[in-house]
């Protein structure tokens, strides 16, 4: 049986230590001060034993990795057990000392935990012992877009509510009668007041935020009164726009992408379009395009039923043969030759309330001069280390990439790299061996820039590199220009989302 595992001093004392067995500090304490009295300098041994338990270790720098066993226990299985224990440790620790020990010494207990389980050997390697650590859940990421999708729903549902009481007070208004109250409320001077502070929360909220509003100056508060109007209301607005500030940016720390392309967009018009490009392209590290394909589509979105019987003008200036593709309900005759989509039947409408796709197009090529961003990058041995130059050049100018992340693998267990010369930020993801390049924006006017580094390895370990991007341009030049009405032939408002982002983009 496995007593305990623990990592000490050349002095006996002791940074980390996991009991698998019912045992006191002051025991744990005695018998790792006792472990290196007993160790005879001369002689190189892989454990050694007292009358009552047996010390397996093995020299880490400074350190020892000890396991401490019963006697009866398989000399075979322990030692084995310590290389795992070992080799554990450099997952979590850039360097084997007693501060980098003990800022890691939770996450190296869980690994521990994995390892030995009440005294005895699980059967699991490395690979499985960072899985269960890290305890990513598929099941968990669908029930959280799930549950975003609901919120935005719910938010949309609201916005739409508030558009109503505000219509049905305007009417009100406007033929003298009060303001329709809500049920249950009393009086309609309370329901009014109610409605008033809705529908201002909305109109507050809808405006693009440029900078978060200033804090009140601080004065006696006051307690809100129903009905109140006025200052009452005005405060109460304002905090509730304080307080929605505050729950926005509490979320979480999603990934930039995943903020961009979840949030709904500010100003929505009753005819609002989606126009939603991913890239999926894998490139030789010599150079050379090995395959670029590209998928579109046009998302169309009604929330009025005056506005169901619509055709979209659409400008079409691509020059790389994209290959178009219209709904089966869409006459694809009117889009062949005046560039509109319309119902094959005019007297039919679009679905109300419901993202319908009514224009997809999709770009495969070799060609290397269509590639958005190239990146090369040039590892070249240097004694026991390898100098790695990578740069990017923008070859598509009219694009604009946001929040990209070029992610290089790194080799494990030989610590962090060293940092020549960098255009942007960079991360150092240890437990994942992973060196993450960031860049706010790539333009025309920041179209390239370089990363050098240093760290021990070998030219095959820092391959294949990924890519990560958003854009709100979108790279097939294809854009909804207007929207008429079928009868009259009257323009109709409309907003446009446009979404260019990354499926699959790596350096192999």
């Amino acid at each position: 049986v496995l007593l305990a595992a623990a990592v000490c001093t050349k002095a006996g004392k002791a940074i980390v230590s996991r009991q698998f067995v019912e045992m006191t500090r002051t025991r744990i304490e005695g018998l790792l001060a006792a472990f290196p009295k007993l160790m005879n300098t001369g002689k190189q041994h892989t454990f050694v034993e007292t009358e009552s338990v047996r010390y397996v270790y093995q020299p880490m720098e400074k350190l020892y990795m000890v396991l401490i066993t019963t006697k009866n226990s398989n000399i075979l299985e322990d030692l084995e057990t310590l290389r795992l224990f070992s080799r554990v440790i450099p997952e979590y620790c850039r360097a084997l000392e007693e501060n980098e020990i003990s800022e890691h010494c939770f996450d190296l207990i869980f690994a521990f935990d994995e390892i030995v389980a009440l005294g005895y050997r699980e059967n699991v390697n490395l690979a499985q012992i960072r899985t269960f650590t890290e305890m990513d859940s598929h099941e968990e990421k669908v029930f959280r877009a799930v549950r975003e999708t609901q919120e935005r729903e719910a938010k949309a549902e609201m916005r739409r509510k508030a558009k109503e009481l505000q219509q049905a007070r305007r009417d009100a208004e406007r033929h003298g009668k009060k303001a329709p109250g809500f049920g249950g409320f009393g009086s309609s001077a309370v329901s009014g007041g109610v409605t008033a502070m809705i529908t201002e929360t909305i109109i507050e909220t809808e405006k693009p935020k440029v900078a978060p509003a200033p804090a009140r100056p601080s004065g006696p508060s006051k307690a809100l009164k129903l009905g109140a109007k006025g200052k009452e209301v005005d405060n109460f607005v304002d905090k509730l726009k304080s307080e929605g500030e505050n729950i926005i940016t509490s979320v979480g720390k999603r990934s930039a992408e995943a903020a961009k392309v979840l949030t709904p967009p500010i100003n929505m018009e009753s005819v609002h379009m989606k126009i939603e490009e991913k890239i999926s392209l894998t490139c030789g590290r010599d150079g050379g395009l090995q395959n670029m394909e590209l998928h579109g589509m046009i998302m169309l979105h009604i929330s009025d039923e005056k506005f169901a019987r619509i055709r979209l003008h659409v400008e079409n200036e691509d020059k790389r043969g994209v290959q178009l593709q219209t709904h089966p309900n869409v006459d694809k005759k009117l889009f062949t030759t005046e560039s509109q989509i319309g119902l094959k039947n005019p007297e039919k409408s679009f679905p109300i309330n419901s993202d319908v796709g009514v224009l997809k197009w999709r770009l495969q090529t070799t060609e290397e001069s269509f590639i958005p961003l190239t990146i090369n990058c040039w590892p070249s041995e240097s004694g026991n280390s390898c100098d790695v130059n990578i740069e990017y050049e923008l070859q598509e100018e009219s694009l604009e990439l946001n929040d990209v992340i070029i992610t290089i693998p790194l080799p494990s267990g030989v610590g962090a790299p060293v940092i020549g010369e960098i255009d942007g930020e960079y991360r150092h993801d240890s437990r994942r061996n992973l060196l993450e390049w960031c860049l706010p924006v790539i333009d025309a006017k920041n179209k390239s820039g370089s990363l050098e580094f240093s760290i021990a390895g070998q030219p095959n370990d820092f391959f294949p590199v990924h890519v990560s991007f958003i854009s709100k341009k979108n790279y097939c030049n294809i854009q909804v220009t207007k929207v008429t009405q079928v009868d009259g032939n009257s323009p109709v408002r409309f907003s446009t989302e446009t979404t260019f982002l990354v499926d699959k983009y790596e350096i192999l």
